[in-house]
């Protein structure tokens, strides 16, 4: 059962009680990083307190016990996203980014020749794009796009004459500049009945809304903990159990393999042999008690808390600005999420972050990641403020004032 109240978890995250050149912070960059709940900073505390050991190696008790945390994070992070095989379908990386590097140069490399095709989006993040095209140069396949509407959504139109032959479409579940949403399982069951995989960057979407791999029937995805109330430094990568028993290792060392000799190696069986060194384990912790937090908290609660606020922030900054604040992105409420790209008119973005920095309003100015979809819609930027669990409408009235504030300086 859902015990959401955005009150309280303002009061469990310790930044939202800085102030900053006299005003309190409004922190509206959770795209780019979501804050941390106190649980979250406690639970990697007690492991470092209590049962910091390295993982898979020792029989001391605080080395098992500090394997079995590692591991307890795995089944969590599968369990959060309904994986048929938590244990077994679930490897940490870094971030989104060597998760879709992992995708690309074990999978991708394994399975894809120059005779080849695999299909993107043109709102892709560059970390579902720069791993393709190193690979693409490698090997020789190509690189087929699926296109952004003028409505700011994917062109589902020319999508089975773009699978045709393909071998996998990746593809973003919320854009980062646009917040759509997309529609994966209709992207699935399409890539699916065309002989393809589908691999999905989730990065923007896991934390604000249901996300069930078996609904939708995906192969890949891929996600950030530091983007879900949890640490940096680590990130989650899922792939179906018949399909990452197949793939090759991404790295090489200690922890990933099941023997060495002096004329080469066996790697290991399971998840462990795309986890070379030794991982990042209290992050491990921490990521299970962000996705205790999110459960706690209900992903339905917090979609529906994000919805409303995304309707309100759009409802009033086209009252408030008659069109001299342009939200690039769709205006239903229902086909996105709480990302707000902001183009003012007349005013460069990072002048728009900056101005707004001084009301204590933390936006992020820039191209996102994202230049590919910036030039699809003539942009060099935008300053886009997002919503988190934490967001409350007060946020917003603060925004507005502070580009009232933008305009009055540059107008």
């Amino acid at each position: 059962m859902s015990s959401y109240d955005a009150q309280r978890v303002r009061a469990d995250v310790p930044l939202l009680r800085r102030v900053i050149d006299g005003h309190p912070i409004t922190y509206l960059d959770s795209a780019s990083t979501a804050l941390t709940p106190r649980p979250v900073i406690e639970a990697m505390s007690r492991y470092y307190e209590t049962r910091h050991a390295n993982v898979h190696r020792g029989v001391y008790t605080t080395a098992e016990e500090a394997t079995a945390s590692y591991e307890g994070a795995r089944v969590a992070a599968g369990v959060f996203i309904n994986a048929r095989h938590p244990a077994q379908e679930i490897v940490f990386t870094k971030n989104t980014t060597e998760s879709f590097n992992l995708l690309a140069k074990s999978w991708g490399r394994a399975n894809l020749t120059s005779s080849d095709a695999i299909v993107l989006s043109e709102m892709e993040h560059h970390a579902n794009l720069i791993p393709w095209f190193q690979l693409r140069d490698e090997i020789g396949f190509s690189i087929r796009f699926l296109p952004v509407g003028e409505d700011f959504r994917l062109d589902l139109g020319p999508l089975d004459q773009l699978l045709a032959g393909a071998k996998l479409l990746s593809v973003s579940a919320m854009s980062n500049v646009l917040g759509t949403i997309n529609p994966v399982a209709t992207l699935s069951a399409a890539a699916h009945a065309a002989g393809a995989l589908i691999a999905v960057d989730a990065a923007q979407s896991v934390a604000h809304g249901v996300t069930d791999v078996q609904e939708t029937d995906v192969d890949f995805l891929c996600f950030s903990a530091h983007k879900m109330m949890g640490p940096t430094g680590i990130g989650v990568f899922y792939a179906k159990r018949d399909i990452i028993a197949n793939m090759p290792p991404f790295l090489g060392g200690g922890g990933m393999i099941a023997d060495v000799r002096l004329d080469g190696y066996t790697p290991a069986t399971g998840v462990e042999r795309f986890e070379a060194g030794t991982p990042m384990i209290a992050e491990a912790v921490g990521l299970h008690a962000a996705l205790r937090y999110l459960d706690n908290l209900g992903m339905s609660a917090i979609a529906e808390h994000e919805r409303a606020l995304t309707a309100d922030a759009l409802g009033r900054l086209r009252e408030r600005f008659d069109g001299r604040v342009r939200v690039i992105g769709p205006a239903d409420v229902h086909l996105r999420g709480g990302v707000l790209s902001l183009d003012v008119a007349g005013v460069h973005p990072h002048d728009v972050a900056q101005v707004l920095d001084q009301h204590g309003v933390c936006v992020r100015p820039g191209h996102h990641c994202a230049k590919p979809l910036m030039r699809r819609f003539d942009l060099p930027a935008t300053a886009r403020a997002s919503f988190g669990a934490y967001s409350l409408t007060t946020d917003t009235d603060v925004l507005l004032d502070g580009l009232d504030h933008v305009l009055e300086l540059f107008g």
